[in-house]
């Protein structure tokens, strides 16, 4: 959905928005792993596309579409054929649940590619900048390059439904530094998060084994869709009882064909695979070689 979707609906919630649903509790039963603990009445409605929006914690207001099935990797939504690189930079979005090691992966990425491409980062968290200090504490980039996003709600809606409060700061750090790659982490959330195609032109999901030999089959738009999956923490696998060749076979089956990869981010483990993935859809989109 469009950035400019904040605006679009400010100026027709007046106007457009006749249908007005209670905020009932069994109203508001939409699977994502985040709290609502609101201090104000919040009211749902109807918008002209038919969908139901609401706004809380001071987001744009935004919808949590039903997702009928988990989705296929050979139907994600493409990355765009008009994008202007010189806007802004090649866009790497990382995603993933809390604790998989979507930083980790931010700094590996930063300090495999600094020497030859020029690199900016954005983090997301919901209420610090945790993320944006842990990569300038272990010197992914230099501190101008990195900035850290507070989202102040859903993880989700600032990489999907309204992806303005990390677009202008990586448009800025794109033309200040004059980036080949920018990269932007997610907020943790659940397995149904996934990256607007406005925001990122190449999709990595990353989970880890500490969940569960599960969590491939569970499917959502993370999984399936995104181009790249990164199962991380392989090493831990025997001691909270995963088994690989089951993540291994579902990977398979729920991906589409899609490619994955088993990883040891930490330890390196994994990581150049990663970075061929990054850099063949980055010459592709970009139609740069390679340094």
């Amino acid at each position: 959905m469009c950035c400019t979707l904040h605006a679009r609906f400010r100026c027709t919630i007046t106007s457009c928005y006749h249908h007005k649903i209670p905020n009932r509790e069994d109203d508001h039963d939409h699977d994502h792993d985040h709290d609502h603990h609101h201090h104000h009445k919040e009211e749902s409605w109807i918008g002209p596309d038919g969908k139901v929006y609401h706004s809380h914690d001071g987001l744009a207001p935004h919808s949590h579409d039903p997702i009928e099935s988990p989705g296929y990797f050979t139907r994600r939504a493409p990355p765009l054929l008009n994008r202007d690189f010189n806007e802004r930079a090649f866009t790497v979005g990382i995603g993933g649940p809390v604790g998989t090691g979507k930083t980790a992966l931010m700094l590996a990425l930063c300090e495999f590619l600094r020497e030859k491409y020029s690199l900016a980062a954005v983090t997301n968290d919901i209420f610090t900048k945790e993320d944006g200090e842990f990569l300038i504490k272990h010197g992914a980039l230099p501190e101008e390059r990195i900035r850290a996003v507070e989202t102040g709600g859903c993880p989700h809606a600032a990489i999907r439904e309204d992806i303005s409060i990390n677009l202008g700061p990586l448009e800025e750090l794109s033309n200040l530094y004059k980036a080949d790659i920018l990269l932007c982490e997610s907020g943790g959330d659940n397995l149904a998060a996934n990256f607007s195609r406005e925001l990122a032109d190449y999709i990595i999901y990353i989970i880890d084994v500490s969940a569960g030999d599960k969590i491939p089959r569970k499917g959502g738009p993370g999984i399936t869709q995104a181009d790249l999956l990164v199962i991380n923490k392989t090493d831990i696998a025997a001691a909270v009882g995963a088994d690989l060749s089951v993540m291994e076979r579902d990977s398979l089956r729920m991906r589409d064909g899609g490619p994955f990869v088993f990883a040891q981010v930490k330890h390196g483990v994994g990581v150049k695979e990663i970075v061929e993935h990054v850099l063949g859809a980055w010459e592709t989109a970009t139609s740069k070689k390679r340094l």
